[in-house]
């Protein structure tokens, strides 16, 4: 069973299931492992973490009394706090999503290639070429405009080689679609977009074997990681086409609403809108991205450890947006629906996020494909009861969904 636990409770032999709060947080590379008696163990006493789910069928287990919540109560928990957030339709799309899709992925081709060269540029001493940088954004807006699903979901598809540029994309486009959701519009939306294709340019001077480390971080690698928004906020800093708000987001881009980021542990009331809005949105793609270090975590997961992590972490309003913004069960989530076939979710509807298009192919009862059969579960009788994981499963749902 897991079980959810303070810090100061744990002990030598109990296995870790998940420590609580984002992997910046913390030095530990691994989301699960025995937790032994040493070094381990005192890091994770004093790095900050306060809570930890533990799996007491592969460790020690504790005393009823000291456990905060088991993992269905706290899932329970939060998915309702989640289903309260979206009892708002979802914005209509203008375009089919199988029709998006196609001119999505010429964008994203050209926009891959685009943002490498200028980041390479930087990397040589180059000053940015915000001139080349703009039209992009445009597009990328016009895009999310006809249908965000499209180039959101194609965003999210990454290697570990080229998870900087992308996650420059992906973290552009959420901003875009974010402060669609907020009300954004014009300048104001364009410079979200910018601010969130060049948020993370100064990692563009982290050393690579720092930068793209497959194993655990030393103290020291850690603090130079963390370097990398005031030396984005330096390489900008030279350009007269960037504005203030694009250097608040590249500097702040970390920081947190109980004052605990970095660099400048700034708290709530002096961070500005787009900082707040990056917050979320750069936490979101790192989260869903395979990395060199760790496999990305399903996005129906993400969204509930984010609104887990939220208080303190996030800025409130802005976070409900968010969710808003994609969805419980964002595009490309695996769904067990009630009747216990398996479900890839295809688009969000009108009528509400909780019964997006799902493409039904899996049987539960019989253990087999079935045939695959697109269902509308805003209109149909059929609901999801809860998001799976595909690995449990052996799925691969990029061969499944297209994207």
């Amino acid at each position: 069973m897991l079980k959810k636990i303070r810090v100061h409770d744990v002990r030598s032999g109990m296995f870790i299931h998940e420590i609580c709060g984002s992997w910046m947080d913390h030095p530990f590379w691994k989301k699960e492992f025995l937790l032994s008696a040493g070094e381990d163990l005192n890091t994770l006493k004093t790095c900050g973490i306060q809570e930890i789910w533990i799996d007491t069928e592969k460790g020690l287990d504790i005393e009823s009394a000291a456990v905060l919540s088991t993992s269905e109560e706290a899932q329970k928990k939060v998915e309702d706090e989640l289903r309260n957030i979206v009892k708002e339709p979802s914005p209509e799309a203008y375009a089919p999503l199988h029709e998006e899709l196609e001119r999505a992925r010429k964008l994203q081709a050209k926009s891959k290639a685009a943002v490498t060269s200028m980041f390479q540029e930087v990397r040589m001493g180059n000053a940015i070429k915000v001139s080349e940088a703009a039209p992009l954004v445009d597009e990328i807006s016009e895009s999310i405009t006809r249908n965000p699903e499209a180039f959101l979901n194609l965003a999210r598809l990454k290697t570990k080689d080229d998870y900087t540029y992308m996650h420059s994309l992906a973290v552009c486009a959420l901003m875009i679609a974010l402060g669609k959701q907020l009300g954004l519009t014009g300048s104001d939306l364009n410079e979200a977009g910018l601010a969130g294709l060049l948020h993370d340019v100064g990692k563009m001077m982290i050393p690579d074997d720092v930068l793209n480390k497959p194993g655990k971080l030393t103290d020291e690698e850690f603090d130079i990681i963390k370097q990398h928004p005031r030396k984005g906020w330096e390489i900008l800093r030279g350009s007269p086409e960037i504005t203030a708000t694009i250097l608040d987001v590249c500097l702040h881009h970390h920081e947190r609403v109980d004052g605990t980021g970095y660099p400048e542990r700034i708290s709530s009331n002096p961070l500005s809108l787009l900082a707040r809005m990056a917050a979320v949105c750069d936490v979101y793609d790192a989260l869903t991205s395979n990395r060199c270090y760790k496999s990305g975590w399903e996005p129906a997961d993400t969204i509930r450890k984010m609104a887990e992590w939220r208080k303190g972490h996030f800025d409130e309003r802005i976070f409900q947006a968010f969710v808003k913004t994609i969805g419980i069960y964002p595009s490309g989530t695996l769904v067990r629906l009630k009747s216990g076939r398996l479900a890839i979710v295809i688009e969000q509807t009108e009528k509400s996020l909780l019964t997006p298009i799902v493409r039904v192919f899996f049987s539960t009862k019989s253990n087999e494909p079935i045939m695959p059969e697109m269902i509308n579960l805003s209109r149909s009788q059929e609901s999801i009861a809860n998001a799976e994981d595909p690995a449990q499963w052996g799925f691969d749902l990029k061969q499944i969904t297209g994207f």
